[in-house]
C-alpha cells in the first residue's frame, strides 16, 4: 500500500513536476548530460552520431521537484525509414513536455543542421525553450563567448525566444547543477509522477538491449553503428540458484544488414563478440545489480533499416 504524498509545510515552496527534453543534431552531447543530471547512467552514449534511437527518461527526485529529462534521438536528414521514423518520434515529444533545451556543442559553429532543427522548433508555439551550449571543456572562455553569440543570433533569426541560454560541461560538471535547478523552476506545480527510486521509466529488457548495443559500437567502422540493433530473447533469473546468489541468464540478438557486417562483429574467431559480451556484462551487472550470464549470437536482418516489416519486429 503506497501512502499518499504530504502536502508541503506552510510557507514551503510548492512541489513541482514536469519534464524537460534534450534536443539537438546528432552527437550533440544529449545523452550524456541526461546522465549527468540524472546522477546516473540511464541513456547510453558514444562518439558515434545517432547512437540515441529511442525515447529515453531519467528521473531526478528532489525534495522540491520530480524533473523527468526526455533523452530524443539527434534530429537529421534521414536516409532510411528508420532516420524518419527516429525524427517523427522527436518531434511528437517536443509538442508533450514542459521545456524544450537545445543542444549545441561549443566546439562547432551552429549550422544549417541547427537552423533547420530550431526553424522546426519555433512551430511549437507553448513550449518553454532553452539553448544549451555542450561540451564547454572542449574550448577557450573566448570560443564559448563567441559561440553564446552566434546561439543568440540564430534564436532572434529564427524568432526563437530563448528562456535561458546555459553553457554546461556535463564530462567536468560545470553548471550542470545551475541547469537542472533552471528546468525546474520552469516545471508546473504538481505531485510526483513516479515512484522514489525511480531511475528511469524504461523496461529492463530494454536498458540490456542497449546498453549490448552500446558495447557493440566501440571501435567498429564508421559505417556500421547504424546496421546494428540488438533484441532480448529471453531473460530471467537462473532456476535453482539459492537467494543470496542469483544469477540473470540474458539470451540476445544483435542484428545486422549484411554478411560481411556479420564477419565485423564477430571478429576473428570471436574475439570481437567476446569483448562486446565483457563490456556488456559488466556495465548491466553494475546497473540491475545482479551477477550476469549473457549469451550472445548475431544473425542478418537484410537491409532492416529500410523494410517496415523488420523495424517492426526490431521494435521501431
Amino acid at each position: 500500500m503506497t501512502t499518499p504524498p504530504t502536502a508541503p509545510p506552510e510557507g514551503a515552496a510548492p512541489h513541482r513536476s514536469g519534464f524537460a527534453c534534450f534536443v539537438g543534431r546528432p552527437n550533440a552531447g544529449k545523452s550524456t548530460l541526461t546522465n549527468a543530471i540524472v546522477g546516473t547512467k540511464v541513456a547510453i552514449t558514444s562518439s558515434k552520431p545517432q547512437t540515441t534511437r529511442t525515447v529515453v527518461r531519467g528521473i531526478v527526485h528532489r525534495p522540491d521537484a520530480q524533473l523527468v529529462l526526455v533523452d530524443t534521438p539527434g534530429l537529421h536528414k534521414p536516409r532510411t525509414l528508420l532516420g524518419e521514423r527516429l525524427n517523427d518520434l522527436v518531434v511528437t515529444t517536443w509538442a508533450e513536455v514542459d521545456v524544450v533545451a537545445v543542444c549545441f556543442p561549443a566546439d562547432q559553429k551552429p549550422g544549417p543542421g541547427d537552423r533547420f532543427l530550431v526553424d522546426e522548433l519555433a512551430k511549437v508555439r507553448r513550449t518553454t525553450k532553452f539553448a544549451i551550449a555542450t561540451k564547454t571543456d572542449l574550448v577557450t572562455p573566448e570560443q564559448l563567448g563567441q559561440h553564446l553569440l552566434a546561439i543568440d543570433r540564430l534564436g532572434r533569426e529564427t524568432g526563437t525566444e530563448w528562456a535561458e541560454i546555459v553553457p554546461v560541461s556535463a564530462v567536468n560538471g560545470d553548471q550542470v547543477q545551475l541547469l537542472a535547478d533552471l528546468l525546474v523552476q520552469r516545471l508546473p506545480e504538481g505531485p510526483q509522477l513516479y515512484p522514489d527510486g525511480d531511475l528511469t521509466d524504461a523496461p529492463e529488457e530494454a536498458i540490456v538491449a542497449e546498453l549490448i548495443r552500446e558495447a557493440a559500437l566501440e571501435g567498429v567502422r564508421d559505417e556500421l553503428p547504424h546496421s546494428i540493433a540488438v533484441v532480448v530473447e529471453e531473460m530471467g533469473l537462473r532456476e535453482g540458484r539459492p537467494a543470496d546468489k542469483p544469477l540473470l541468464e540474458i539470451h540476445a540478438n544483435l542484428f545486422v544488414e549484411r554478411s560481411s557486417q556479420k564477419g565485423i562483429v564477430i571478429g576473428h574467431k570471436g574475439s570481437r563478440l567476446k569483448e562486446v559480451g565483457t563490456a556488456a556484462r559488466h556495465q548491466i551487472t553494475a546497473m540491475l545489480g545482479t551477477p550476469v550470464y549473457l549469451d550472445l549470437h548475431v544473425k542478418i536482418a537484410k537491409d532492416w533499416q529500410r523494410d517496415p516489416k523488420q523495424l517492426r519486429r526490431l521494435g521501431f
